[in-house]
């Protein structure tokens, strides 16, 4: 039977599993396979594996106990398989330098993930109130008004005074939360959220960082949503 793979963390870190369960309707158990200074974190894996709430809930389960337990891991991405314990093994030794080098690098650290909104009708009152030339197009097109070319050049205008204001936004965030962060990695913005970040965050300073983060937020106000969470196990850094 083929081998699901969680995690990847030090020989030294003995996780209490337990109580926890592996992806697939049987809910195998957890187990470990240890080669020289690495372990890592399986189960046997199910036939028919696919991406339900339940086994993306059991595969971040796994790694956010390690975290708990102040563990370095390398979590795998949902749905890493291989052929049986000894191919974990010898994945284990091929790959040890370079696991051994990002445990060491992501020791004491955690990663927060920041995604940010705003109100798309306050957003649309600020720019026609700021702008002399959305407000005039704005007049001549109001109630279906106005030419093809108006109507066309009104929209060009708000796309690129609502993306400048996002990228100027986007920018100050960052550039707040840098000075607490040791790194970072932009994830792709999507239609809700114009801003997608993750921080690398020592331990020592979560405390500093979420501070940092929460005056953003109460500076920002409501017409601006900044959502964090974290402590997470280091995703976008593996």
């Amino acid at each position: 039977m083929s081998v699901y793979v969680y995690a990847i963390t030090s020989s030294e870190c003995h996780p209490q599993l337990d109580d926890l369960h592996g992806v697939g309707e049987e809910a195998p158990p957890l187990r470990t396979v240890t080669e020289g200074a690495l372990r890592a974190v399986v189960s046997d894996a199910p036939e028919d594996l696919r991406a339900k709430r339940r086994d993306l809930s059991a595969h971040h389960e796994v790694q956010e106990r390690l975290l708990s337990e102040r563990a370095a891991v390398l979590p795998m991405r949902f749905g890493l398989t291989a052929a049986d314990d000894d191919a974990v093994r010898a994945a284990l030794s091929e790959h040890a330098e370079l696991y051994s080098e990002r445990l060491a690098e992501l020791e004491g650290r955690v990663e927060f993930n920041l995604k940010a909104s705003e109100d798309e009708e306050v957003l649309l009152r600020q720019v026609i109130e700021e702008s002399d030339e959305v407000r005039r197009l704005n007049e001549a097109t109001r109630g279906g008004g106005g030419t093809y070319e108006e109507r066309l050049a009104l929209g060009e205008l708000v796309a690129q005074e609502v993306g400048a204001r996002q990228d100027s936004l986007t920018a100050e965030v960052t550039e707040a939360l840098r000075p607490c962060a040791s790194a970072e990695s932009a994830g792709g913005a999507t239609s809700e959220y114009f801003l997608n970040v993750s921080f690398l965050v020592d331990q020592g300073r979560v405390r500093e960082f979420t501070s940092a983060a929460e005056k953003l937020a109460e500076r920002y106000g409501p017409d601006v949503e900044l959502r964090l969470r974290g402590p997470l196990p280091p995703y976008s850094f593996v």
